[in-house]
């Protein structure tokens, strides 16, 4: 909930009321093997912990870095009331926020959807109101927690923000020649050093980059870069690259920290859901 009502108020630019639905109860549970100092704290400065084969284990639950509250504010049209109860990276509200406005590397077309993004887009395209998956590379900047299984092979993804999975397959398969149009596209992954590099295609062209609102094609062509340098830190890198959309690729770097001694717990947008009809008619 907190996710979606955070779109909405970017969205409407109207400061952020609380939900009308009772606290999460957070599960708390030691995280297993995780170092810990003399009084029993997550050591997250610590070394990164190991596969049996020697691969940095990416395992465990991670949320992307929150941006400082100061630049956040400058983003939001409802200025820090329209920030949600887990305060974002940058790149969730607008994933080209590192561009001065007005010279994003935007294809016309896309330039134009950006600027007429109003009552349609909210009503019948926007994910977060909709309770839509969230595609990528939202389903790794939302400020919400996701949890990463990392197994011989194949690499899960599972994200409390939208209920939603990722499958990396690490066998060493090619990626597919005609794949199946899908929110989160088919993934293939491989090793470079410490590094887990992530080839992305397939995307069905729906899913939103940003709570802003900035959209990708089904040609876009993702590439991820995970090191985890800390048992508590793990660098990602985005390079997105949709000739449809952009006029050249974009990157952008972030950090990832461990939600540590803690899991996921279910959240299902669609059930009792009730802000729409209000967002639709408030606007």
């Amino acid at each position: 909930m907190r996710v979606r009502i955070l779109f909405a108020a970017f969205l409407l630019g109207a400061p952020l009321c609380a939900p009308s639905i009772s606290s999460a109860q957070w599960v708390k549970h030691p995280s297993p093997d995780l170092p810990r100092t003399a009084d029993g704290k997550p050591d997250l400065s610590a070394p990164a912990p190991r596969t049996a084969d020697g691969r940095p284990d990416l395992s465990g639950v991670w949320q992307a870095e929150a941006a400082p509250i100061p630049d956040l504010i400058k983003m939001l049209p409802g200025g820090q009331n329209g920030l949600g109860e887990d305060i974002p990276s940058k790149y969730f509200i607008n994933l080209l926020a590192d561009y001065p406005r007005g010279h994003e590397p935007l294809q016309p077309q896309a330039a134009a959807y950006s600027a007429r993004l109003a009552v349609d887009a909210i009503q019948h395209d926007n994910v977060g109101i909709n309770c839509l998956p969230s595609g990528l590379p939202l389903f790794m900047t939302t400020p919400a927690p996701f949890k990463i299984v990392q197994t011989r092979g194949l690499v899960v993804v599972l994200s409390e923000g939208d209920n939603s999975f990722r499958q990396i397959f690490t066998d060493g398969r090619k990626l597919p020649e005609d794949p199946t149009p899908s929110w989160m596209g088919s993934s293939i992954g491989r090793w470079e050093g410490e590094t887990l590099v992530i080839e992305t295609i397939g995307f069905n062209g729906r899913g939103q980059l940003d709570a802003m609102g900035h959209r990708y094609s089904s040609a876009m062509r993702l590439t991820e870069r995970y090191t985890r340098r800390s048992a508590g830190r793990m660098d990602a890198q985005f390079t997105i690259d949709d000739p449809e959309t952009f006029t050249k690729p974009i990157t952008v770097s972030l950090a990832m920290v461990l939600r540590a001694d803690t899991d996921l717990i279910e959240y299902v947008c669609a059930e009792n859901e009730k802000d729409k009809q209000r967002i639709a008619l408030a606007h």
